[in-house]
């Protein structure tokens, strides 16, 4: 199966409303505890693995994996 890439205006517009619609979910959930300011850089990083999985998908060599950072908390809390 072949993933032929869009127009590069197309695809800004895609991943801006990707990023907005994920940045809302997040927003409208996170704010009930009170955690509103994670949701952008939250959305930011699930934004970043779409981007990741969809290189990946269309056959460029690209691991999937969350930002160094992210990586070591997880490791500190284990």
């Amino acid at each position: 199966m072949s993933y032929p890439r869009i127009p590069q205006d197309d695809y800004d517009r895609a991943i801006g409303q990707f990023r907005t619609l994920v940045g809302t979910l997040l927003s409208s959930t996170y704010d009930m505890y009170g955690y509103q300011n994670y949701a952008a850089p939250v959305a930011q990083v699930i934004v970043d693995l779409a981007e990741q999985f969809g290189m990946r998908i269309r056959g460029k060599d690209v691991p999937i994996e969350l930002p160094s950072y992210i990586q070591r908390r997880i490791m500190d809390l284990g």
